[in-house]
């Protein structure tokens, strides 16, 4: 029986062999099927891990802004509390009242630090070009233990302020520099202000996004804004990731007990919603690559009917000496894993190098490529690729399996 297997798998070698470009042809969409699908796979993975990272650091952030009757006051975030949308009345002011912060302060405490910020937006002069920058006002205090210097110092006098990174490099400003804040050409308030610090670069952040702004103590804002305690926002750094929702509960519990006063943003939803549409889009690009897959099946399909027309009188030998039906059954299903193996194991070497220059100019990274999540798309893509190829031999297998051995032999 051993002996069997062995000429039926020779066999099986053989007719590869003797119709090799027509056999090359098949195994190179299967090849191709298998590098779109695990290069689209890895890409999507390593997209949704990066993504991930970024917004994880932020996990700990709550931002609380009044309510204002905007339909879940969420903005991007997309979310107000399950505890603040059971209510029909809102607030209708747009700012957090030094009471409102009061509350917070004394509810949230003891899980996380807790600042108030102002912010705006104003045209700006710095050596007589203008422009816009987002501008936020902070208690000296809170500056000293949320912002980061690089270069400088935090200010101290009225007058001063620091910048982001991002902003003092599109603005070419150092310390020293000059800005003004204000349009010189309407009756509005100008201060002119001097740089004594540029922050330390933060990233993509939720409670204050310094790299491309201008930060000023609260007095200098609201001299120049007005709105004094009346805050835009108010920004709480959960020292434990674990007490998140508890002081999520609990800020909601106290200021939302009769209306709508305020609406808390969490990472949460966004991460949600980001991993929902990288892994949808994800899906979809793969779908399509899959197409691939399908032209290989049609083109092994048609390379096993052609195998088994050719070797009709073949098959009516092999019959006619004892050979059963499953044998000549395996023989064609042997080609067809054959094929499926060699255009899946080349797939799956080409799908790491070409998948890693995908994930390198798409992502920007390749930190996360060599991980489980990213590479599991290699193994599942090859799967896939010898099924269909077993799949599409299936039929002319049994096809020639089921020839009459008479008929078989009269064939020229």
């Amino acid at each position: 029986m051993k002996r069997k297997k062995d000429i039926i798998l020779q066999l099986s070698v053989r007719s590869i062999r003797l119709n090799f470009l027509r056999s090359l042809l098949a195994a190179i969409g299967i090849v191709i099927g298998v590098v779109a699908i695990s290069s689209m796979g890895m890409m999507g993975a390593n997209m949704t891990m990066s993504v991930t990272e970024q917004l994880s650091s932020m996990a700990n952030v709550l931002v609380v802004k009044a309510d204002t009757g905007g339909g879940g006051g969420g903005g991007f975030m997309g979310g107000t509390s399950g505890g603040s949308s059971s209510k029909s009345s809102s607030s209708s002011k747009d700012y957090i009242t030094i009471s409102e912060l009061d509350d917070i302060e004394r509810t949230a405490g003891k899980y996380a630090t807790v600042y108030p910020l102002y912010q705006d937006s104003d045209t700006i002069t710095v050596g007589g070009n203008e422009g816009r920058a987002t501008i936020y006002g902070m208690r000296e205090d809170d500056m000293t233990t949320v912002l980061t210097v690089e270069e400088g110092t935090l200010p101290k006098t009225a007058g001063a302020v620091v910048i982001g990174p991002t902003f003092a490099e599109r603005q070419g400003l150092t310390i020293g520099s000059r800005i003004t804040i204000g349009d010189t050409d309407t009756n509005e308030t100008v201060q002119k202000v001097r740089v004594v610090g540029i922050l330390k670069e933060k990233g993509m952040s939720m409670d204050l996004n310094s790299d491309n702004a201008i930060i000023m103590p609260e007095k200098s804002f609201t001299g120049l804004y007005g709105g004094e305690e009346e805050y835009d926002q108010v920004n709480v750094i959960v020292t434990d990731i674990a007490n998140v929702n508890t002081t999520k509960t609990t800020i909601e519990d106290q200021l939302n007990r009769k209306k709508n006063v305020v609406t808390i943003q969490d990472s949460s939803r966004m991460l949600e919603s980001i991993t929902s549409t990288v892994s949808t889009l994800t899906t979809f690009v793969m779908a399509i690559a899959g197409i691939s897959l399908l032209v290989a099946a049609t083109s092994i399909f048609n390379v096993m009917m052609m195998s088994v027309t050719e070797r009709i009188r073949e098959i009516g030998i092999l019959r006619s000496i004892g050979t059963q039906k499953g044998e000549v059954l395996r023989m064609f299903i042997y080609e067809a894993v054959i094929l499926g193996l060699v255009g899946a194991i080349i797939g799956a070497i080409m799908s790491l190098i070409l998948g890693w220059l995908v994930v390198l100019v798409m992502v920007g990274t390749t930190k996360y490529f060599f991980t489980f999540a990213s590479l599991i798309y290699v193994p599942v893509s090859m799967a896939i690729g010898i099924a269909i190829c077993i799949f599409s031999g299936v039929y002319p297998a049994w096809r020639a399996a089921n020839l009459d051995p008479i008929e078989a032999l009269r064939s020229d």
